[in-house]
């Protein structure tokens, strides 16, 4: 059976290059330009990887990924951060977020920062899914 992976990305041409590199993987690319489009494809298909940008108009992927690690229906899920911001400034989000809805979340399994070859993306994307 195909895994499927959801693309959260406001660049349509970052979700081009990730949607690429998934169908040359054998993989089925589902596609979101936020991360509340993000999470409404979650909930409807399940995906088995997200791979999640940060910095998105509607719906930031720093609410996003909060929300997904903080919900046990959906903290099983595997995500990729895939971004131009620095893990320094990410994880600094979360801290305040932590002061400010109480709780901590854990960091991210893989943070890749653009830009990114497609054969480092294909490996970690094989590193979550096998």
């Amino acid at each position: 059976m195909t895994k499927k992976v959801l693309v959260v990305d406001d660049d349509p041409d970052v979700r081009s290059f990730v949607v690429t590199v998934l169908e040359e993987n054998q993989y089925m690319p589902l596609v979101a330009q936020d991360g509340v489009e993000g999470l409404e494809m979650i909930e409807k298909h399940k995906p088995d990887l997200v791979i999640l940008d940060v910095l998105m108009p509607r719906g930031s992927g720093i609410r996003l990924y909060r929300k997904l690690k903080t919900n046990e229906n959906l903290e099983k899920i595997p995500i990729i951060m895939f971004t131009g911001i620095a893990l320094r400034s990410f994880l600094k989000s979360q801290r305040a977020l932590d002061e400010f809805k109480g709780g901590e979340v854990p960091k991210p399994d893989i943070y890749l920062e653009k830009p990114v070859e497609p054969e480092e993306l294909a490996a970690a994307i094989k590193k979550k899914l096998g």
